[in-house]
């Protein structure tokens, strides 16, 4: 997947009742809320994921949104680029309408989305890596160039 699309969406439910999956990969510069975060260029920032159905400990309807890849930042000490490794997985719960919703998200700590359609996973993965990307980036101990 090259973005946003038809191809990218998927009843979230029939996947947790199934506890099937759905896989794929996206340009992370292609992503409009991820794409000002990166550093200048042309070159892809391809992040893989997958979205697996299933049920919480609570035996709730849920998903899990995993992403992987490398992103370009800017090292905000020196201001060079900064190839930044992104390993995330996080679990979702699923909610049928508004007022279910607002109860689980009353009720739990974790995430709540409300799926009472399609999901589209390109917007999943979006907002799993603006949640994932760091604030202010910087090399770790020091940065590569300084004398």
């Amino acid at each position: 997947m090259s973005g946003p699309g038809p191809d990218s969406r998927f009843d979230a439910f029939k996947l947790a009742a199934r506890a099937s999956s759905v896989s794929g990969s996206v340009d992370a510069r292609r992503l409009p809320n991820v794409a000002d975060s990166l550093a200048p260029g042309d070159d892809p920032a391809p992040i893989a994921w997958t979205v697996e159905g299933g049920a919480s400990a609570e035996g709730r309807p849920a998903i899990s949104i995993a992403i992987e890849g490398v992103v370009p930042l800017v090292c905000q000490r020196c201001l060079a680029r900064l190839d930044w490794p992104v390993s995330q997985r996080t679990e979702v719960l699923l909610a049928h309408d508004e007022g279910e919703l607002e109860r689980l998200d009353a009720e739990t700590e974790g995430e709540v989305v409300l799926a009472d359609q399609q999901l589209d996973a390109a917007t999943l993965v979006e907002v799993e890596l603006v949640l994932t990307l760091p604030f202010a980036p910087r090399h770790e101990g020091e940065c590569p160039g300084r004398q």
